[in-house]
């Protein structure tokens, strides 16, 4: 009997707190509301980019940076790397090689693609792309089976 009774002053005692508590919703420390303001971006490079190839800067706008990956396209900020744009994604080739800024005209933009290194990591390219309103819209402009372009010069 003693056994019986101890057993059930425990479980009385385990139970109470059970029984006593509100029966209030406990809200949790936040809700929709508090990352509304927050708009959602991705911020690493794991899935979409890679090894850096080529950056050209804006030299009459130093905020501005065209960056080339190796294999995730090109890039594009415009206030100096806060923010990003892929501006390449509908084009044939996705590994960049280089991309060159005309001297004369900062809105034409020169890209090779197909990632100019050995190894068989590296994308084949689908030759010289060029934009003249600074990487809103693409031209294949040539050598489409060239598969490597490491360097475009301009002649100012």
């Amino acid at each position: 009997m003693k056994r019986f009774t101890l057993i059930a002053a425990m479980f009385t005692l385990v139970s109470l707190p059970v029984f006593a508590a509100d029966d209030e919703d406990v809200e949790p420390g936040f809700n929709e509301q508090t990352f509304k303001g927050l708009e959602m971006r991705s911020i690493g490079p794991a899935f979409m980019s890679g090894r850096i190839s080529d950056i050209a800067i804006d030299p009459n706008d130093q905020s501005t940076w065209y960056v080339g990956v190796g294999s995730g396209g090109v890039w594009k900020t415009v206030n100096a790397g806060t923010t990003w744009e892929p501006i390449f994604d509908d084009e044939d080739a996705y590994s960049i090689g280089c991309i060159t800024i005309d001297p004369n005209n900062p809105n034409t933009i020169w890209v090779g693609t197909g990632e100019n290194v050995s190894g068989r990591h590296v994308g084949y390219g689908a030759g010289v792309y060029l934009s003249l309103d600074g990487g809103g819209t693409w031209e294949n402009v040539g050598l489409p089976n060239s598969e490597h372009i490491g360097m475009i010069r301009v002649d100012p």
